[in-house]
């Protein structure tokens, strides 16, 4: 009897690995932890193993071939899967492929090599001594996705070809730092930052840090239009435009650089040269806590608990770019704020695809395009969980907030370099 039991459990274990050969990482409702799902799908691909990515299929779910270790790792990240037969996936296959649903498969080949841009200097024991957080960091380290830090040094000395993929956030590229001068400019973590600023752009041969950070903004804009895929967020999307736009134009005050703007720098603003901004105009009082008229902060007028904006639907078999980039579980997100937050319809480019906006107050939220043979994202808001995030705020626990829609959206961009269009047969 014993034997005939053990047949039968072979038979059985026979049956179950030929049949459930496929995982499905649900994307959708039934998804307990949606960032985790997206570092098994990057953790799969560092094992050199191909995963697809089912765009609009139950959220933008993930599939990959069975094996138990691959279930262990989802076991051990409490990310929710399905053990499915090969039957079953192919009627997946088969349900994505009719032209009348609006779905479609990407191929996920390579985990992309990421970099994070972030001062050297402000790193302690793995953690960072400015007085805020960065949201990239956060979901990285949340979806144990792995990343490397490079900052100016590195971007000057050719390093980021290195990468597939850069995220820059929170970074004033215009030389102003941040425009945090009124409210915190006598404290030390300010003034250090300046002096370091200083001491890093003498030594890389400059005299003033808005010349090193325009040479940095121009030196990405080399990655991307070779191929590279860029990613900003908060106050790092507009100042790259303001830096590209005034280049060879002093737009910082006196306490920022020693010497005071030209008073004629709007006029000269070529914005032939940014990647998203057009006929924007500086903020000339440099106390101001912003920028330029790309902003839409000072004229919200929407209360927090109703802020949300919706992300458009695109064509995921003619348009899989936009699609991939917008897959999430809900088309509402919540808005929140930071140093940038939304963007002036009317100061956006044509060629510049819309995300996500709030249509009811014209606040445009995400953006995407291209730039030579790259591509770049930008996304307004410092902190996805966090409406309103102050210096020197504790940073979000993500342990709370496992299924984040604003989370999810850089998480896709992340996978984004990874994709090939599947070929299907004739």
């Amino acid at each position: 009897m014993k034997n005939i039991l053990l047949t039968f459990s072979l038979i059985l274990a026979f049956s179950f690995q030929s049949f459930a050969s496929m995982m499905l990482i649900p994307m959708d409702t039934d998804q307990k932890d949606h960032l985790k799902a997206y570092g098994i799908a990057y953790w799969v691909l560092n094992q050199e193993v191909e995963a697809w990515w089912l765009l609009n299929y139950r959220g933008g779910s993930f599939a990959f071939p069975y094996t138990e270790t691959f279930e262990k790792e989802c076991l051990t990240r409490n990310v929710s899967y399905e053990v499915i037969p090969d039957a079953a996936y192919n009627k997946i296959i088969n349900d994505i492929a009719n032209p009348e649903v609006n779905m479609d498969i990407m191929k996920l080949e390579v985990a992309p090599k990421i970099a994070v841009y972030t001062p050297a200097f402000n790193a302690r024991h793995g953690r960072r001594v400015q007085p805020w957080d960065d949201a990239v960091t956060l979901v990285l380290t949340y979806a144990e996705i792995p990343y490397e830090t490079v900052y100016d040094r590195e971007v000057m000395t050719d390093k980021l070809p290195e990468y597939d993929w850069l995220h820059l956030h929170h970074e004033d590229f215009t030389g102003q730092y941040g425009r945090f001068y009124r409210s915190f400019g006598s404290t030390p973590w300010y003034k250090e930052n300046k002096r370091k600023m200083e001491e890093l752009s003498t030594s890389l041969g400059y005299e003033k840090v808005s010349q090193l950070k325009l040479n940095v903004v121009k030196k990405i804009s080399e990655y991307v239009e070779s191929g590279g895929f860029m990613f900003a967020m908060c106050s790092a999307t507009d100042t790259y435009d303001i830096a590209l736009a005034a280049e060879g134009i002093d737009i910082c005050a006196e306490m920022y650089d020693g010497d005071g703007a030209d008073p004629n720098a709007q006029s000269k603003l070529d914005f032939s040269k940014t990647f998203c901004f057009k006929e924007f105009e500086l903020i000339k009082n440099p106390l101001q806590y912003e920028f330029a008229t790309i902003d839409r902060p000072q004229t919200k007028q929407v209360a927090p608990e109703v802020d949300y904006f919706t992300l458009f639907d695109f064509s995921a078999k003619w348009d899989p770019v936009p699609t991939m980039l917008t897959q999430c579980h809900t088309r509402t997100v919540k808005g929140f704020m930071g140093q940038t937050t939304a963007y002036q319809k009317n100061m956006i480019k044509s060629d510049v695809l819309i995300l996500g906006e709030n249509k009811p107050v014209s606040e445009t939220r995400y953006l995407h395009g291209t730039r030579g043979q790259g591509f770049w994202t930008f996304y307004g808001g410092h902190d996805p969980e966090d409406y309103k995030h102050y210096v020197n705020d504790p940073e979000t626990d993500l342990n709370l907030h496992p299924n984040s829609a604003g989370y999810r959206l850089i998480l896709n961009n992340i996978l984004f370099p990874a994709a090939k269009k599947k070929k299907r047969k004739t």
